[in-house]
């Protein structure tokens, strides 16, 4: 308890010099102390104690009755201001609190938990938010089965705080829509990009990379100024997906005459897509060195996606020491080796195969 700390420094100094009025006023630190750990309830006791150890000491060592009003007055005005800021305090937790609640439960919403096997893949996400408390950010990531196989989208919206929030939102609802919809992935990108510049302002715009499996061993990819994917094949080969024609981000379509390509490539039994945002290859360490993300992949790859994601991540935060300054969102899918073949029967003893 804070003031039994100040009570013993106090108690201290009286074989000393005695706890006369100089050393008394010392009593006010505990209830202030106290505003910052306890309840209004707390406070008062402290400042009760304060202020009877004060007067028994006073008392002891004569101290003049006006010096000992006036250190007693202190006390009580301390104590008062004390209990305000303690009640202010716990308005705050109370608000935050609840704040932390909406935020866990929009992050449910808007980020949905994401099944450690999907179709055929097996799946691993990370997903750090720069605002710590508010727990979600403009990066986003959806992986959703669908009629045409699984499909999925990493992006990243400019901006931050609530409008890249919505932003995100809004994104990941057309695109979950879409993607049960529509047979080609080009058209589930174009309903984003409409979707978009109908309600972005001209300077806003999503970077995203949108993928799917239609059910054979390849991949289709559409990547819209998004960071390239890396395809890990084993035993452990990482290779940058870079798209064929660069393509301008959503949002910002009416300022280019470039459309997105649809990017093909073999997707083979054993080997691992991992899709990132910009908050990852742009994270820094104090040298100001950006995080080598490929390198780092191949140090911490693994056969379990949600084991590589977990190093990786910590390799991450080591990198940058503790904090992300940036939301920052990875995505590791991977297609299980195929099962082999039953095993065939043995076949029996020389002697009982006779006839």
């Amino acid at each position: 308890m804070p003031v039994l700390a100040v009570a013993v420094v106090v108690l201290l100094v009286d074989p000393v010099g005695g706890a006369d009025a100089i050393w008394l006023p010392l009593l006010a630190a505990g209830p202030a102390l106290a505003a910052s750990t306890n309840g209004t309830r707390g406070v008062v006791c402290v400042g009760l104690l304060a202020a009877a150890l004060g007067l028994l000491l006073g008392t002891r060592h004569g101290v003049p009755a006006r010096e000992l009003a006036a250190v007693l007055s202190v006390l009580a005005a301390v104590t008062l201001a004390s209990g305000l800021v303690s009640v202010l305090r716990t308005r705050r937790e109370r608000v935050l609190a609840a704040v932390r609640s909406v935020a866990e439960t929009a992050q449910h919403a808007l980020l949905a938990p994401v099944p450690p096997t999907v179709g055929p893949f097996e799946v691993a996400v990370r997903y750090s938010a720069a605002a710590a408390e508010a727990r979600i950010g403009g990066d986003l990531y959806a992986l959703v089965p669908t009629p045409y196989g699984v499909r999925l989208i990493v992006g990243d919206v400019r901006g931050k705080g609530l409008p890249a929030v919505g932003t995100a939102a809004l994104v990941l609802g057309v695109f979950r829509e879409a993607a049960h919809d529509e047979p080609d992935l080009r058209t589930v990108v174009e309903r984003i990009e409409r979707s978009l510049a109908r309600n972005l302002g001209p300077d806003d715009f999503v970077t995203a990379v949108v993928a799917g499996h239609p059910g054979d061993d390849r991949l289709e990819i559409v990547n819209c100024g998004h960071a390239p994917p890396l395809l890990v094949r084993p035993p452990g080969d990482v290779t940058v997906v870079e798209p064929p024609r660069p393509a301008p981000p959503l949002g910002l379509r009416a300022l280019h005459d470039e459309t997105p390509t649809l990017h093909v490539l073999p997707f083979a039994h054993g080997d691992q897509l991992l899709l990132y945002t910009d908050g990852v290859t742009e994270a820094r360490d104090r040298a100001r060195a950006f995080y080598p993300l490929a390198d780092g992949l191949r140090r911490r790859l693994t056969d379990e996606p949600a084991r590589t994601l977990s190093a990786l991540h910590d390799d991450l935060l080591d990198h940058v020491g503790g904090r992300l300054h940036d939301d920052a969102a990875l995505l590791l899918i991977r297609k299980p080796p195929a099962p082999g073949p039953a095993s065939a029967p043995s076949p029996a003893p020389a002697a009982e195969q006779r006839v």
